[in-house]
């Protein structure tokens, strides 16, 4: 297959591209490069990057920023930073993606499992998650013509302790690799309006 990798730079993309790069053709896209440059916030960027590469038989993200910091403190911007980037930037994916991918295609996010157990400081990502997974689901309903969509959500990740540990003491990290299979599970499969929740 053609794999559309967005986010691939990441820790969980390179991880997803390991693990999905040894079977299939992966095409690597970031905001600050990659194969081709896709900003997600941009939806004119978005379309270039499809133009650019032509048809692909998936399109994964792993891509998607969101602001971290206490409730209080949180104000109307801070919040539309998470739905500018990670919530409509993956919408946006599938909305023009759609329209440029090969015949039962398919199309794989990113989530995380902050949706059903937050964390201080996390409410903007609770949101975005929460949201993310209810499209996913939605959209699988409507998508017809044997396209199919996902979600990935993966539990914090071993290698990203090292920042994100004072966050979430108690919780089990999950390797990358392991979350990686997650993201070959939605793409290899066949199942669709699924959430892939990788603890």
């Amino acid at each position: 297959m053609k794999i559309l990798l967005v986010g691939a730079s990441g820790t969980i993309g390179q991880a997803v591209a390991a693990e999905l790069g040894a079977r299939h053709d992966i095409i690597t896209a970031g905001r600050s490069g990659g194969d081709v440059v896709l900003d997600m916030t941009d939806a004119a960027s978005i379309k270039a990057a499809f133009e650019k590469i032509g048809a692909v038989d998936a399109v994964v993200s792993t891509a998607g920023g969101v602001k971290f910091a206490d409730f209080w403190d949180m104000e109307d911007a801070d919040y539309r930073i998470g739905l500018d980037d990670k919530l409509m930037g993956q919408v946006n994916l599938v909305l023009i993606g759609r329209h440029h991918v090969a015949p039962k295609a398919s199309f794989t996010l990113t989530t995380g499992i902050l949706t059903h157990d937050p964390i201080r400081y996390g409410s903007s990502a609770s949101m975005v998650n929460g949201a993310l997974e209810a499209f996913t689901r939605a959209a699988a309903t409507e998508f017809g013509n044997g396209m199919r969509i996902n979600a990935v959500s993966p539990g914090v990740l071993v290698e990203s302790m090292e920042g994100y540990g004072p966050y979430f003491r108690g919780h089990q990290p999950v390797p990358g690799a392991r979350a990686a299979l997650g993201y070959a599970k939605s793409v290899e499969g066949l199942q669709t309006g699924q959430v892939f929740e990788i603890f």
